[in-house]
C-alpha cells in the first residue's frame, strides 16, 4: 500500500531522455451522512499511512551523495543506540 509512481521514458531526437511520473494520490469518498471532518480524518491517515509526504519531502532537496552517504551513517548509528538501549532495558 505504498505510493505508486509510474515512470515512463521517452527518447528524445538529440539524445536527451525526459522522464515523466505519474503519482497517483490518495482520495476518500465522503459518505453521504459523514460529516466533512470525519472525511478529512480518514484523508491524513490515508495519507500518513501512504507515506505520501515523507516521499515528497524525500524528493524535495537535492542531496549530494557524500551527504546522503553521511546521513544513512547517521541514521544507522541511531538505529543501533536504539537497539542497544532496548536490548539494555530487556535485562
Amino acid at each position: 500500500m505504498g505510493l505508486d509512481i509510474d515512470v515512463s521514458f521517452r527518447y528524445i531526437d538529440n539524445g536527451i531522455f525526459h522522464i515523466r511520473q505519474v503519482i497517483s494520490l490518495a482520495y476518500v469518498e465522503v459518505n453521504a451522512n459523514e460529516s466533512v471532518e470525519s472525511a478529512l480524518r480518514r484523508f491524513k491517515r490515508k495519507v500518513q499511512q501512504e507515506a505520501i509526504i515523507k516521499e515528497i519531502k524525500k524528493h524535495s532537496v537535492y542531496l549530494k551523495p557524500g551527504e546522503k552517504r553521511r546521513l544513512k551513517e547517521a541514521q544507522a548509528k541511531k538505529r543501533m543506540r536504539k537497539r542497544l538501549k532496548r536490548e539494555l532495558s530487556d535485562l
